[in-house]
């Protein structure tokens, strides 16, 4: 998996959780949890639907790694 297509995936993966949620101004190391409201659920549901979506095991322990744009994108790069 590129950059282009894990970026992809976590875009299509918050909008999944979050319908409309405007992505465009978001920038790649703001939180994304706290610029788009996401609770503890909608968090899991991301993570959930993130890794359905990509077919990769994602634990708790990296859930750290998956709040920001750049942060989930790389973390993807790195498991795939």
């Amino acid at each position: 998996m590129d950059e282009t297509e894990a970026r992809t995936a976590v875009e299509e993966a918050i909008t999944r959780v979050v319908p409309g949620a405007d992505l465009t101004g978001l920038e790649p190391d703001t939180p994304f949890r706290d610029a788009l409201e996401l609770d503890s659920l909608d968090f899991l549901s991301f993570v959930e639907t993130l890794s359905e979506r990509t077919g990769l095991r994602i634990d708790e322990e990296d859930y750290p790694r998956l709040t920001a744009l750049r942060d989930a994108t790389e973390f993807l790069v790195a498991r795939a």
